[in-house]
């Protein structure tokens, strides 16, 4: 078979396979997709050259490239890195961009989410067409890389806006499309920065949806270590607090400016972010990153805001759903712990 066959091959799988994840999400109004050639995408990222490389997942790779005059990132899926028992089957990984697709297609006019401007059918899984954000991605610290592969180290005051703007993003996820989904992959690798700090959700390849009239989902275990919710792990049910749980490990990642797992704890023991905090609940010198305390110097009403921000934090991340915030309470607080001071 031809590469022209290769491609109309994949084109129509990709195709019936988007237009049924569409109707399936769709609530009579009309999402327009552009599709791109393949051939365009290629030019843009010199050939998918790895120098173009954004972020790399295990089987999810963004390139950064320049097409019509503008820069844009190109997600990308494949099948050959990931092994079968992670779902490493065409269908399977298809299905992940396709959901992606869906789902950024539904979430695009939110202004905290990174912008779908279409999509590539011609690939063996389709390949989405992202707005740039200039300042790159969050590492796992909650750092950013500048120009040179330094760390950039956030502060105090854009980390507060960027949890501030990120629960709005969630929040909409979860309450204005027809059916509550659930993003269920949320960490600072899906977390994108625009030139002006703006944060830009991304990747809904895991999302899931929960039915019409139920308040969760049961479905095989996905998400990354650190952030999963250990009420899903245990009984595999997926609801909107399984996503505050994964936030609120977030929000203790821009605290501490330390990675979700592992920690090293002074007697040499790994231990998690949730566990390395609780055991030094309110005693801030002793986990919050020490370039927060030296901006803070001692300024009562910020110290105030870190205490407040940690209380949110462990109420999202308590063992029981139960007993954690919904992301409505969590984005209304955060609105209110960031107006506490006012501007001088």
């Amino acid at each position: 078979m031809g590469r022209d066959a290769d491609i109309e091959s994949s084109y129509y799988k990709n195709l019936s396979k988007l237009l049924e994840g569409l109707i399936a999400s769709c609530d009579g109004t009309s999402h327009p997709v552009h599709c791109y050639p393949a051939d365009d995408l290629i030019r843009a990222t010199n050939n998918f050259h790895p120098s173009c490389i954004v972020r790399k997942d295990l089987n999810y790779t963004m390139f950064r490239g320049f097409l019509n005059d503008q820069l844009i990132i190109i997600a990308t899926y494949s099948i050959r890195s990931l092994p079968h028992d992670l779902g490493g089957n065409e269908d399977d990984v298809r299905s992940q961009a396709i959901r992606d697709i869906v789902v950024s297609i539904h979430m695009s006019n939110h202004e905290n989410v990174l912008k779908l401007l279409g999509c590539c059918l011609e690939f063996p899984v389709p390949a989405l067409v992202l707005e740039n954000a200039a300042k790159g991605v969050l590492e796992g610290d909650g750092s950013l890389r500048d120009n040179e592969d330094q760390p950039l180290i956030l502060p105090w005051n854009i980390r507060l806006r960027i949890a501030k703007q990120l629960a709005s993003a969630v929040t909409y996820l979860h309450t204005a499309l027809p059916s509550p989904v659930i993003h269920r992959d949320l960490k600072p690798g899906c977390i994108f920065l625009d030139h002006d700090y703006v944060p830009k959700l991304s990747n809904f390849s895991l999302s899931i949806t929960i039915p019409p009239a139920y308040s969760d989902a049961e479905d095989d275990l996905k998400g990354t270590y650190g952030y999963l919710d250990p009420a899903y792990m245990r009984s595999g049910r997926v609801s909107e607090k399984t996503d505050v749980y994964s936030f609120g490990v977030l929000l203790l990642v821009f605290l501490t400016g330390q990675r979700a797992s592992p920690i090293i704890q002074e007697e040499g023991r790994y231990s998690s972010l949730i566990v390395y905090v609780r055991s030094h609940a309110y005693q801030l010198q002793e986990f919050v990153d020490p370039k927060i305390l030296e901006e803070v110097g001692g300024n009562e009403q910020v110290e105030q805001q870190l205490y407040d921000f940690l209380e949110l934090a462990l109420s999202c991340t308590q063992e029981e759903i139960e007993g954690r915030p919904y992301m409505s309470n969590v984005a209304r607080e955060l609105v209110r712990i960031d107006e506490s001071i006012l501007p001088s």
